[in-house]
């Protein structure tokens, strides 16, 4: 029987929403993210801010 793979670590779980845009412009990087566990939450414009506020978060979490 085949193993399954290890569950994801939930403390490392973010939920990100993005703005809806016209299908015919280019992708632009708005919205908002939040760590589920924490619940710490931010506003971003950009990929560069979104991944800041990942990484940011991911500083402050143990490793699983």
């Amino acid at each position: 029987m085949p193993q399954l793979p290890a569950s994801l670590p939930t403390n490392r779980a973010f939920v990100v929403q993005l703005r809806t845009q016209p299908s015919e412009t280019p992708v632009v990087w708005d919205g908002r993210v939040e760590h589920v566990v924490s619940g710490q939450m931010a506003h971003f414009h950009s990929l560069d801010e979104l991944v800041a506020f990942i990484s940011r978060v991911l500083a402050d979490v143990p490793a699983s």
